[in-house]
């Protein structure tokens, strides 16, 4: 009997010593380059370990992705880890559905230091103690894209981008004139023309500091500064020197074909037009008028984090808690910002970076970081915190549409955006008071 228990027992250690890893899903919006950027990171920590499984799986769009997320939760089928955009942040924490990342790394023993990463990329995800909610990851700003061959081609300096938008409007007439379909064009109307704008001038989106400061917010983004600029936008559409190209990033295409000579795009597309783009292109700075005070101040984060949601195992959340430790080594986030051109979440990445002399080559990546450290952050460039976000940014997506379509004024769609965007927070604060 004492010999066919010690087998026994030997049989169970030996099975437990070959266990299958504990499998996590982590569900992504992430396309192209950047998808497989993703998977090569998750390759590389389940390589480095035997104890766990990431497996990144793929959910369609950010707005996709997040309603997937929220749904399996409330279906008792959530992920892991869930990669949910910015402006997803006030939702995610009215839902009581996350755990997290502060408690996470606490409760595992798990290296975590909030001074280590990047300041104006954690404070977008944390408490106003500065508790980080969720993991940065893909965080990125937005940027102006330009074709170096066609400013040859149009008798202009490849090396002096425009620096204000008097300058610019005035190049983008320059490159239509040269034989180009279009001057520019521009993804993300909302979050580029309208958020970022806003925040490069100091200016206002929102009362409350943008809503870091709690709710009952009112938007404010209808000023006579954004009035006059997406007026000038609209204008320049009429003979084509503006081209719209929809929604979101739909628009990358007239960039990377050369169908216009300028574009703006988030740096997170970086990557992406290194593959596509069979022409010399460079990276400026956000423009600005010159005539604000104080302009240009900082540009703001887009891209998305990583939440955890509650209901998980002990050995899931160890697992995770692993997984965030790896994805802020230096190394990691090294690779992952020179592969994708999205910036490194943590300084000492950044340091590395630039130690291995990767900005002499691609300097784009470093005019991101660089614009968004330009100044130190005031409420009015920190970010945003608004509930319902994306159906905001739906209802501009709309009215802007409509405003090319010649169905409403440039002043009339401004106020409507904020007027509909107001009753939305209304409806967000009656649900999550």
């Amino acid at each position: 009997m004492k010999k066919l228990c010690a087998l026994l027992l030997a049989t169970l250690a030996l099975g437990a010593a070959y266990a299958a890893p504990v499998n996590i899903e982590f569900w992504h919006a992430m396309t192209g380059k950047n998808a497989e950027n993703v998977q090569l990171l998750c390759d590389k920590f389940n390589a480095s370990q035997s104890n766990y499984t990431i497996t990144p799986v793929y959910k369609g769009s950010y707005i996709d992705t997040m309603n997937a997320g929220i749904a399996a939760f409330r279906a008792g089928q959530a992920p892991g880890i869930l990669q949910v955009f910015e402006v997803g942040t006030a939702t995610m924490m009215a839902a009581k559905a996350i755990k997290p990342v502060y408690q996470l790394m606490k409760e595992n023993n798990a290296p975590f230091d909030p001074k280590a990463y990047i300041p104006t990329i954690t404070s977008y995800y944390s408490t106003a103690k500065g508790e980080m909610l969720s993991m940065p990851f893909n965080s990125s700003t937005a940027v102006m894209y330009y074709n170096k061959d066609a400013f040859r081609k149009a008798g202009l300096d490849p090396e002096k981008p425009p620096v204000t938008w008097p300058e610019f409007f005035e190049v983008a007439k320059k490159l239509k004139a040269s034989g180009m379909e279009g001057g520019f064009s521009t993804n993300w109307i909302s979050w580029i023309q309208l958020e970022n704008f806003s925040a490069w001038h100091n200016q206002p989106f929102g009362t409350k500091a943008n809503g870091f400061n709690g709710l009952n917010t009112e938007l404010k983004f209808n000023g006579a500064l954004q009035k006059k600029h997406l007026q000038t936008i609209y204008e320049l559409s009429k003979d084509k020197t503006f081209i719209y190209g929809g929604r979101e990033n739909k628009a990358n295409p007239l960039f990377s074909s050369g169908t216009v000579g300028m574009h703006f795009e988030s740096i997170g597309g970086y990557a992406n037009f290194k593959n596509t783009c069979k022409f010399d292109f460079g990276v400026a700075r956000l423009p600005y008028y010159p005539e604000v005070k104080g302009a240009p101040q900082n540009s703001i984060i887009g891209g998305a984090s990583l939440w955890v949601f509650n209901g998980k195992s002990k050995e899931e959340y160890k697992g995770i808690a692993e997984f965030f430790t790896f994805l802020s080594r230096p190394e990691i986030q090294a690779l992952w910002h020179q592969n994708t051109g999205y910036l490194p979440i943590t300084k000492a990445a950044y340091e590395l970076t630039k130690s291995q002399g990767f900005y002499k080559t691609n300097p784009g990546p470093e005019v991101a970081i660089l614009q968004l450290l330009n100044k130190a952050p005031t409420e009015n460039s920190m970010g945003l915190r608004f509930g319902y976000m994306q159906v905001i940014r739906e209802i501009e997506d709309q009215t802007w549409e409509d405003i090319l379509a010649g169905k409403i004024s440039v002043s009339d769609g401004l106020d409507k955006m904020v007027r509909e965007g107001n009753a939305k927070l209304r409806e967000f604060e009656r649900l999550n008071k």
